[in-house]
Protein backbone atom coordinates (compact mmCIF):
# COMPACT_ATOMS: atom_id res chain seq x y z
CA UNK A 1 0.00 0.00 0.00
CA UNK A 2 1.66 2.95 -1.19
CA UNK A 3 0.10 6.45 0.38
CA UNK A 4 1.30 10.13 -1.72
CA UNK A 5 2.48 12.87 -0.43
CA UNK A 6 0.95 16.36 0.41
CA UNK A 7 -0.46 16.74 -2.69
CA UNK A 8 -0.18 14.45 -4.71
CA UNK A 9 -2.17 11.70 -6.06
CA UNK A 10 -1.79 7.93 -6.70
CA UNK A 11 0.13 8.47 -9.75
CA UNK A 12 3.22 8.41 -8.07
CA UNK A 13 2.74 4.92 -7.47
CA UNK A 14 4.53 4.56 -10.54
CA UNK A 15 7.99 5.06 -9.68
CA UNK A 16 7.48 2.06 -7.82
CA UNK A 17 6.61 -0.28 -10.84
CA UNK A 18 9.78 -1.50 -12.34
CA UNK A 19 11.18 -2.69 -8.82
CA UNK A 20 7.73 -4.18 -8.10
CA UNK A 21 7.66 -6.29 -10.91
CA UNK A 22 10.88 -7.68 -10.89
CA UNK A 23 10.23 -8.56 -6.84
CA UNK A 24 6.86 -9.97 -7.78
CA UNK A 25 5.24 -7.09 -5.30
CA UNK A 26 1.48 -6.04 -6.11
CA UNK A 27 1.02 -1.64 -5.41
CA UNK A 28 -1.70 -0.58 -4.47
CA UNK A 29 -2.07 3.59 -4.40
CA UNK A 30 -5.23 4.72 -3.87
CA UNK A 31 -5.82 8.84 -3.86
CA UNK A 32 -6.64 9.74 -0.45
CA UNK A 33 -10.09 12.14 -0.34
CA UNK A 34 -9.71 14.94 -1.79
CA UNK A 35 -7.05 14.64 -4.38
CA UNK A 36 -7.66 13.21 -8.03
CA UNK A 37 -10.62 11.38 -8.21
CA UNK A 38 -11.55 10.83 -4.68
CA UNK A 39 -14.53 12.78 -3.05
CA UNK A 40 -13.26 15.53 -0.26
CA UNK A 41 -13.67 14.74 2.85
CA UNK A 42 -12.64 18.13 4.67
CA UNK A 43 -13.19 17.09 9.03
CA UNK A 44 -11.29 13.70 8.33
CA UNK A 45 -8.41 14.00 10.75
CA UNK A 46 -5.72 11.32 10.66
CA UNK A 47 -6.96 8.79 12.81
CA UNK A 48 -9.45 8.64 10.17
CA UNK A 49 -6.86 6.93 7.55
CA UNK A 50 -8.09 3.62 8.00
CA UNK A 51 -11.54 4.68 7.23
CA UNK A 52 -11.11 5.23 3.32
CA UNK A 53 -7.32 2.69 3.07
CA UNK A 54 -8.93 -0.64 4.62
CA UNK A 55 -12.22 -0.61 1.88
CA UNK A 56 -9.23 -0.11 -0.22
CA UNK A 57 -7.74 -3.35 0.89
CA UNK A 58 -10.90 -5.06 0.85
CA UNK A 59 -11.52 -4.46 -2.93
CA UNK A 60 -7.95 -5.53 -3.72
CA UNK A 61 -8.97 -8.43 -2.03
CA UNK A 62 -5.76 -7.96 0.52
CA UNK A 63 -6.34 -8.69 4.77
CA UNK A 64 -2.73 -7.17 5.65
CA UNK A 65 0.06 -5.29 3.62
CA UNK A 66 2.86 -3.99 4.09
CA UNK A 67 2.16 0.13 4.15
CA UNK A 68 4.81 3.13 2.46
CA UNK A 69 3.96 6.12 3.36
CA UNK A 70 5.75 9.25 1.22
CA UNK A 71 6.08 12.62 2.67
CA UNK A 72 2.69 13.67 3.83
CA UNK A 73 1.63 10.07 3.68
CA UNK A 74 4.11 8.94 6.02
CA UNK A 75 1.65 10.33 9.05
CA UNK A 76 -1.15 8.32 7.10
CA UNK A 77 0.64 5.26 7.20
CA UNK A 78 1.62 5.67 11.03
CA UNK A 79 -2.14 6.30 11.46
CA UNK A 80 -3.14 3.20 9.95
CA UNK A 81 -0.92 1.01 11.74
CA UNK A 82 -2.17 2.93 15.14
CA UNK A 83 -5.69 2.47 14.16
CA UNK A 84 -5.40 -1.03 12.09
CA UNK A 85 -2.97 -2.78 13.35
CA UNK A 86 -4.47 -6.21 12.15
CA UNK A 87 -4.23 -4.67 8.40
CA UNK A 88 -0.62 -3.64 8.50
CA UNK A 89 2.70 -6.05 8.33
CA UNK A 90 5.30 -3.26 8.65
CA UNK A 91 5.59 0.47 7.85
CA UNK A 92 7.98 2.50 6.06
CA UNK A 93 8.03 6.34 5.99
CA UNK A 94 9.97 7.74 3.63
CA UNK A 95 10.94 11.79 3.97
CA UNK A 96 7.95 11.43 5.99
CA UNK A 97 6.09 14.29 7.42
CA UNK A 98 6.88 15.07 11.06
CA UNK A 99 5.00 16.45 14.19
CA UNK A 100 4.69 20.11 14.41
CA UNK A 101 6.34 20.04 17.95
CA UNK A 102 9.26 18.01 16.53
CA UNK A 103 11.28 20.98 15.17
CA UNK A 104 12.84 22.41 13.18
CA UNK A 105 9.81 23.44 10.83
CA UNK A 106 10.82 25.15 7.61
CA UNK A 107 9.24 28.74 6.82
CA UNK A 108 7.32 27.74 3.64
CA UNK A 109 6.13 24.59 5.74
CA UNK A 110 4.54 26.98 7.87
CA UNK A 111 3.23 29.31 5.77
CA UNK A 112 1.47 26.44 3.65
CA UNK A 113 0.01 25.30 7.00
CA UNK A 114 -1.24 28.78 7.95
CA UNK A 115 -2.33 29.18 4.92
CA UNK A 116 -4.70 26.13 4.70
CA UNK A 117 -6.10 27.32 8.16
CA UNK A 118 -6.58 31.35 8.04
CA UNK A 119 -6.93 32.02 4.10
CA UNK A 120 -8.08 28.57 2.07
CA UNK A 121 -9.16 30.40 -0.78
CA UNK A 122 -5.84 32.37 -1.28
CA UNK A 123 -3.72 28.39 -0.77
CA UNK A 124 -6.60 27.21 -3.50
CA UNK A 125 -5.51 29.57 -6.17
CA UNK A 126 -1.95 29.13 -5.61
CA UNK A 127 -2.25 25.52 -6.22
CA UNK A 128 -4.06 26.18 -9.20
CA UNK A 129 -1.82 29.01 -10.36
CA UNK A 130 1.51 25.88 -9.69
CA UNK A 131 -1.08 22.94 -11.37
CA UNK A 132 -0.67 25.11 -14.63
CA UNK A 133 2.96 25.68 -13.99
CA UNK A 134 3.64 22.27 -13.74
CA UNK A 135 1.98 21.46 -16.93
CA UNK A 136 3.84 23.90 -18.87
CA UNK A 137 7.39 23.88 -17.17
CA UNK A 138 7.35 20.44 -15.06
CA UNK A 139 11.12 21.49 -13.07
CA UNK A 140 8.81 24.25 -11.60
CA UNK A 141 7.39 21.81 -9.24
CA UNK A 142 10.24 19.44 -8.96
CA UNK A 143 12.68 22.43 -7.80
CA UNK A 144 10.29 22.32 -4.65
CA UNK A 145 11.64 18.91 -3.90
CA UNK A 146 14.85 18.03 -5.23
CA UNK A 147 17.44 19.65 -6.88
CA UNK A 148 16.60 19.37 -10.84
CA UNK A 149 19.79 18.65 -12.39
CA UNK A 150 19.32 14.79 -10.29
CA UNK A 151 15.93 14.22 -11.13
CA UNK A 152 15.55 12.01 -14.71
CA UNK A 153 13.55 13.79 -17.05
CA UNK A 154 11.31 10.83 -16.88
CA UNK A 155 10.93 11.35 -13.14
CA UNK A 156 10.21 14.70 -13.28
CA UNK A 157 7.48 14.58 -15.63
CA UNK A 158 5.87 11.99 -13.41
CA UNK A 159 5.97 14.14 -10.81
CA UNK A 160 4.51 17.04 -12.21
CA UNK A 161 1.59 14.93 -13.62
CA UNK A 162 1.35 13.79 -10.14
CA UNK A 163 0.73 17.08 -8.72
CA UNK A 164 -1.50 18.13 -11.60
CA UNK A 165 -3.70 14.98 -10.79
CA UNK A 166 -3.17 15.81 -6.98
CA UNK A 167 -5.50 19.47 -7.81
CA UNK A 168 -7.01 19.77 -11.01
CA UNK A 169 -10.56 18.55 -9.75
CA UNK A 170 -10.27 20.01 -6.45
CA UNK A 171 -7.86 21.24 -3.76
CA UNK A 172 -9.42 20.33 -1.16
CA UNK A 173 -7.65 17.20 -0.16
CA UNK A 174 -4.40 19.36 -0.30
CA UNK A 175 -6.31 21.93 1.64
CA UNK A 176 -7.32 19.78 4.27
CA UNK A 177 -4.16 17.54 4.94
CA UNK A 178 -1.64 20.89 4.81
CA UNK A 179 -3.88 22.50 7.82
CA UNK A 180 -3.53 18.77 9.65
CA UNK A 181 -0.34 18.27 9.61
CA UNK A 182 0.36 21.71 10.96
CA UNK A 183 -2.01 20.90 14.18
CA UNK A 184 -1.52 19.00 16.36
CA UNK A 185 -1.29 15.41 15.68
CA UNK A 186 -4.60 13.20 16.77
CA UNK A 187 -2.38 10.59 16.55
CA UNK A 188 -1.04 7.98 18.98
CA UNK A 189 2.11 7.63 18.14
CA UNK A 190 2.47 4.91 21.46
CA UNK A 191 -0.22 2.94 19.59
CA UNK A 192 2.02 2.05 16.41
CA UNK A 193 3.20 -1.51 17.74
CA UNK A 194 4.62 -2.32 14.21
CA UNK A 195 8.02 -2.40 12.93
CA UNK A 196 8.44 1.40 11.80
CA UNK A 197 11.70 2.06 9.12
CA UNK A 198 12.22 5.16 8.60
CA UNK A 199 14.29 6.30 5.21
CA UNK A 200 15.28 10.39 5.57
CA UNK A 201 17.83 12.39 3.30
CA UNK A 202 20.41 14.14 4.94
CA UNK A 203 19.76 16.88 2.78
CA UNK A 204 16.29 17.25 2.89
CA UNK A 205 15.49 20.82 3.39
CA UNK A 206 11.77 20.12 2.96
CA UNK A 207 11.50 17.80 6.30
CA UNK A 208 14.72 18.13 8.11
CA UNK A 209 16.38 15.18 9.31
CA UNK A 210 16.27 16.40 12.89
CA UNK A 211 12.34 16.20 12.47
CA UNK A 212 12.73 12.34 11.48
CA UNK A 213 15.17 11.70 14.38
CA UNK A 214 12.89 12.94 17.06
CA UNK A 215 10.10 10.99 15.44
CA UNK A 216 12.07 7.72 15.69
CA UNK A 217 11.97 8.32 19.69
CA UNK A 218 8.67 8.32 20.17
CA UNK A 219 7.69 5.45 18.31
CA UNK A 220 7.72 1.75 20.21
CA UNK A 221 9.89 0.30 17.31
CA UNK A 222 11.27 2.52 14.71
CA UNK A 223 14.71 2.41 12.66
CA UNK A 224 16.32 5.42 11.38
CA UNK A 225 18.19 5.37 7.91
CA UNK A 226 19.74 8.01 6.46
CA UNK A 227 20.11 8.65 2.99
CA UNK A 228 23.35 10.46 1.94
CA UNK A 229 23.40 12.80 0.06
CA UNK A 230 19.58 12.69 -0.71
CA UNK A 231 17.00 15.44 -0.96
CA UNK A 232 12.85 15.23 -0.31
CA UNK A 233 12.71 13.01 -3.41
CA UNK A 234 15.88 11.58 -4.25
CA UNK A 235 15.54 10.04 -0.83
CA UNK A 236 12.51 8.64 -2.43
CA UNK A 237 13.75 7.55 -5.60
CA UNK A 238 16.66 5.93 -3.94
CA UNK A 239 14.70 4.19 -1.22
CA UNK A 240 12.48 2.21 -3.94
CA UNK A 241 14.42 -0.88 -4.42
CA UNK A 242 15.18 -1.59 -0.86
CA UNK A 243 11.77 -0.87 0.33
CA UNK A 244 10.13 -2.89 -2.25
CA UNK A 245 12.44 -5.81 -1.59
CA UNK A 246 11.49 -5.87 1.73
CA UNK A 247 8.30 -6.93 1.32
CA UNK A 248 9.47 -9.78 -1.86
CA UNK A 249 8.49 -13.40 -1.23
Amino acid sequence: MFLHGTPGSRRLGQLFDAPARREGVRIVAPDRPGYGASSPWPTRDLTDTGAFVAPVLDDAGVDRAGVVGFSGGGPHALALAATHADRVTSVDVVAGATPPDCPPTPRVQRLLGRLASTTPRLLSGLLRVQAWLAGVAPAVVVSQYAETERVPDEVASLVARDFVDAVAASRRGAITELRLLAASWDLPLASVDRPVRLRHGTRDANVPIAGARALRDRLPDARLTAVEDADHLTALLRSRAPVVAQHAD
